[in-house]
């Protein structure tokens, strides 16, 4: 056997159980192998339907091994089904069999029987004290297959005979509510015995009804929290939420996304509160269930230190900024109040709560009853550090439990450069930290969004980092649901929230931000390879150019249009991070062209050929006006900064004799800022590599490498564990930036992780799905080796480069079923599957390291290159 099929997937679920797709595409993944230039001829498959005697053989003459078609009739809901495929080979022979099975969930809103059903009303305006929902039931034997098919308006989570069902945590998720609501299929088969059985859900607020955004609003999508439950055995509903379930109180008194929990331990059962239910009106949404990853627990933390801090607070340090909360380990003995507060930084010694504004994200438990395994219901944390009051903890009595939409991982990256791995380690936690349900911007204050400016700049970087085509494939959905309510206007933030006490309650349209409906899906198509995204966001990216967008007379943005532009411009007063040195609709207006010209391409690839016309010529009569009016003959531009070249020339906005005049004035302002950064969201992602791509990787290595402020490793240096807000979150002094949006956990910035996969590591595709790759390691400043590594459609890429003795050594191996080009100095060649080795000369870059370019001061900028 010469390759093997490692694992088999159908869309982008994954495990194939609660499968909401009549007719699911399949891939495989192959496994790593030495067998070089492999290709599959054909594939086998076989059709096993659980109620039928036959098996289906299918046997297809094709090197399609991604997003086959199905090629069986349709699944029914409920129906199971077991698959096995295997490819033959250009050597003429087979992999294994790889199986699959797969379980189909509604796939008709006409299954669900249940009914959503609350307890008493409880006021609107204050938080919603969490409630449970209780039925006993009587089944006559053990069954073969059961399952129980729930949601809610609010989060739940299940327990049956006294034990909690499924790893998922914050279930049902967070979405646009009005428009889709995820269900969750729960394999409840072990749980159920002969005779009695009690059924008992836990509803808590969450992001239905809690109070969202600062100072915030409650109750944005409803204020009546409910449950839906259907429990069925062998395909037959036993039982549903009705009215004849019974409601009582908890011993969770109160627990919001932003403020943390209480619980008390001392709660007495038999004096619990029983009410009785209320069934509401069913949701209008539609109901999914997700091919994205729910939430779960993926790590656990012990602390590493006990700090007593100056007021004398006792302060647990977990020495990782992370998401999720803490777990009680032990039985803590005596009475009176646990209070626990968290924060991600220390300031002056003491927590540093400031940047949290109005959340105040604790956890009191009242103490008296069993303690011993506690951990939080319905909220979580962004944190390191956690303050114990009431009483004297101990390393082993308290466990951070982190939580993430458990996305599989993809790619990974390594080099000499300490600092810059830990940089990359700090992406990777700060992605997992915003990837909780959706793609927020930060996990610890009054605030924990959607924010589509940020996904859409850090995209790119997710896709490699993690397989995310499940969970941004559903956030898009709501992208586009609220696109639509908005009439073609993208809110900033999805699930749309009222936006702060300073702003109108509309949305407003913002370039970068709303321009996540055209980039987003393309990043998606590029990493995935799978055209059904684009089909899918077709009609939003059009809605947005075609109505949303405001424009003025020539076409361009309105004029007048408040934009954020490049936000967070290091140079921007810290109350006014709009105000950078980019002109804000330069910024727009770039990103419009390139948007425009985009839409057109990816027209052509759906074959829509008349409309993709139309936004082509669009895109070439916007880019004459861009040039007009930002554009010098000689190549300079209006706004004089370095997000400004980098926009036009990677959005190709430049004629050809006005590149080098870009590029030479992009590296001045590069030196004459001493190597310090100086874009914020619009140019961060792209400087790197659009230095490096014009011949400037020298200055794109000597600002990766540069350790003050602004710049990536300041905040490495700062001893920072996740990407930061701001590139000056914390001042060289520790203290915290006097500005009032300032987080220790935002992924944007993070973008540049790119550039350390692509350039740095040499590893990007050249087709959709990652059929073909380059393999291009580009290696600059005091980097003398690298690695990094992708697991694609087909299978694991990785490269692996090191210098010695004036030798660049490389080994790569690239996934069967596909190809790469190796480019190294002096070589470029072809290749196919399996494992190879080069060795090449290498010269240094005797450009290394770059002088900054002195001004007439009279007091000298330091000018040290710190490797």
């Amino acid at each position: 056997m010469s390759v093997t099929i490692q694992s088999v997937q159908a869309e982008h679920h994954e495990s194939g159980f609660a499968i909401a797709h009549s007719k699911p595409r399949l891939s495989w993944r192959f496994g790593s192998s030495d067998t070089e230039g492999w290709k599959q001829t054909s594939y086998e498959m076989l059709i096993k339907r659980e109620d039928a005697d036959i098996e289906e053989n299918y046997k297809v003459q094709s090197e399609d091994s991604v997003l086959v078609p199905w090629p069986s009739t349709p699944l029914s809901s409920r129906e199971i089904v077991h698959v096995k495929i295997r490819s033959k080979g250009n050597d003429e022979k087979y992999t294994n069999w790889s199986e699959i099975t797969l379980e189909a969930a509604f796939l008709d809103r006409k299954e669900w029987k249940a009914n959503l059903i609350s307890g008493p009303p409880q006021p609107k305006d204050d938080p919603k004290e969490p409630f449970r929902l209780r039925k006993s039931f009587s089944i006559s034997s053990n069954p073969s297959k059961a399952r129980l098919y729930a949601t809610a308006h609010g989060i739940y989570n299940v327990e049956i005979n006294g034990q909690k069902i499924g790893d998922q945590v914050l279930a049902p998720g967070w979405t646009s509510y009005k428009n889709h609501l995820n269900y969750q299929t729960y394999d409840i088969t072990t749980q159920l015995k002969q005779g009695e059985n009690t059924i008992t859900a836990y509803i808590g607020e969450g992001w239905y009804a809690g109070r969202l955004g600062r100072p915030g609003s409650r109750n944005v999508w409803g204020d009546r929290l409910g449950f839906i439950g259907q429990l069925e055995i062998d395909n037959k509903v036993e039982l549903v939420t009705d009215d004849t379930w019974e409601c009582s109180d908890g011993p969770v008194k109160n627990s919001e996304i932003y403020n943390g929990e209480i619980y008390d331990t001392t709660f007495d059962e038999s004096k619990a509160k029983i009410t009785r239910v209320e069934i509401l009106p069913f949701p209008e949404a539609e109901l999914i269930s997700s091919d994205a990853p729910p939430v779960r627990r993926v790590k656990e933390v012990r602390p590493v230190e006990i700090i007593t801090t100056p007021s004398g607070k006792t302060i647990l340090d977990f020495g990782q900024n992370l998401v999720g909360w803490v777990r009680i380990e032990k039985d803590l003995k005596g009475d009176g109040e646990l209070y626990i507060r968290t924060a991600e930084v220390l300031e002056h010694g003491e927590l540093g709560v400031r940047p949290l504004r109005t959340a105040t994200p604790n956890d009191r438990i009242i103490l008296g009853g069993k303690t011993k395994g506690w951990e939080p219901n319905f909220t979580f944390h962004g944190f390191r550090y956690a303050e114990i009051n009431g009483v004297k903890p101990s390393l082993e009595d308290f466990t951070a439990i982190v939580i993430f939409s458990d996305l599989r991982r993809t790619g990974t990256f390594k080099s000499s450069h300490d600092m810059i791995n830990r940089l990359h380690e700090n992406v990777v936690w700060g992605m997992m930290s915003n990837f909780v349900s959706v793609p927020t911007d930060c996990p610890q204050r009054d605030e924990r969004l959607g924010w589509t400016g940020d996904l859409q700049v850090f995209a790119p970087t997710a896709n490699y980092l993690f397989d995310t085509s499940g969970f941004l494939d559903g956030w898009l959905k709501d992208v586009y649901a609220e696109q639509i309510f908005w009439k073609g206007v993208p809110p900033t933030v999805v699930p749309f929230v009222p936006p702060n006490k300073f702003n109108d309650p509309w949305p407003k349209p913002h370039a970068v931000w709303a321009d996540v409906v055209a980039i987003t899906p393309w990043d998606l198509y590029t990493s995935s390879g799978d055209k059904g995204t684009l089909e899918k966001q077709w009609d939003s990216m059009r809605l947005w150019l075609d109505k949303g967008l405001p424009r003025g007379k020539n076409g361009l943005w309105d004029p007048l249009a408040p934009l954020y532009g490049d936000w967070l411009d290091p140079n921007a007063p810290p109350q006014y991070p709009a105000h950078g040195r980019t002109d804000t609709h330069l910024v727009g207006n770039a990103y419009l062209v390139y948007v425009t010209s985009l839409v057109a391409k990816i027209g052509k690839i759906l074959g829509k050929d008349s409309e993709a016309s139309k936004y082509e010529s669009d895109a070439m009569k916007y880019k004459k006006l861009f040039q007009e009016e930002y554009i010098s003959p000689s190549g300079r531009l209006v706004s004089d900064t370095q997000t400004a070249y980098a926009l036009v020339l990677k959005f190709g906005l430049l004629d050809d004799t006005q590149i080098e005049r870009a590029a030479e004035r992009l590296e001045y302002l590069c030196k004459w800022n001493y190597f310090k950064v100086s874009t914020g969201f619009a140019g961060t992602p792209i400087l790197l590599p659009v230095l490096a791509d014009n011949g400037l990787q020298h200055i794109a290595y000597r600002m990766l490498q540069e350790r003050d402020n602004p710049s990536w490793l300041y905040s490495v240096g700062m001893g920072a564990t996740t990407i930061w807000e701001r590139w000056d979150s914390a001042l060289p002094d520790g203290s915290i930036n006097p500005g009032q949006m300032t987080s220790f956990n935002h992924y944007a910035l993070g973008a540049v992780a790119q550039f350390m996969h692509s350039n740095i590591g040499g590893l990007s595709p050249t087709s959709p799905g990652w059929k073909s790759a380059i393999i291009k390691p580009q290696p600059g400043g005091t980097i003398t080796s690298a690695s990094t590594s992708f697991s694609s459609p087909y299978g694991l890429y990785s490269v692996d480069w090191r210098i010695e003795n004036d030798k660049l050594k490389l080994d790569i191996q690239v996934p069967p079923n596909t190809t790469a080009k190796v480019v190294l100095l002096g070589l470029e060649e072809d290749v196919g599957s399996g494992k190879k080795s080069f060795e090449v000369d290498w010269r240094s870059d005797e450009r290394w390291p770059p002088k900054g370019i002195k001004g007439p001061q009279s007091v000298a900028i330091p000018d040290e290159f710190v490797p």
